[in-house]
């Protein structure tokens, strides 16, 4: 059901905002051999959030089709890594990721991470001036936000912080 919600939030903002249709890639199958709380409903959604290796399917899936159509960059979302949760959200982590998938594939690909600098009420408070309105993070898929898992937290946290500044 996140998956389903993500894509339509991903789809309305794609379209509102006159942008390129977005390219949906089915990976579903990994989630069913490597567990996580993400994707293993009999593990704790926000203690057991680690998928190993999620970042880097995702960044060599982005090369995979930019090589395809010639364009050497493909960006991922992630925030600041000052309060980085996992390894794969380190700006070392992107440097290692492009030289092996320029490597890997012999065609150098630039990992844009557009976001890097903010955190995550920097961001909340971009896509309100951007009138991104229409979004959907939370972990446990449903269609009203669990507020328990660490998605749901970081906003939570990033709503009181905006409201602190106020």
């Amino acid at each position: 059901m996140g998956e389903k919600l993500e894509w339509e939030a991903c789809v309305y903002n794609h379209l509102k905002h006159k942008l390129p249709t977005p390219k949906k890639m089915k990976l579903s199958g990994f989630g069913k051999v490597v567990h996580s709380g993400l994707t293993d409903k009999k593990l704790r959604v926000r203690e057991d959030a680690f998928l190993p290796g999620r970042n880097t399917l995702f960044l060599l899936m982005a090369s995979s089709y930019a090589y395809q159509v010639k364009s050497q960059n493909i960006a991922i979302g992630l925030l600041t890594d000052k309060y980085k949760l996992f390894p794969d959200q380190t700006k070392e982590f992107i440097q290692s990721a492009e030289k092996f998938i320029s490597m890997e594939i012999d065609y150098e690909i630039k990992i844009l991470t557009p976001l890097m600098e903010f955190n995550k009420a920097e961001v909340m408070k971009l896509a309100k001036a951007k009138k991104i309105n229409k979004t959907y993070s939370c972990h446990s898929g449903n269609p009203i936000p669990c507020g328990k898992c660490i998605s749901c937290l970081e906003i939570k946290n990033a709503l009181t912080n905006l409201k602190q500044k106020k």
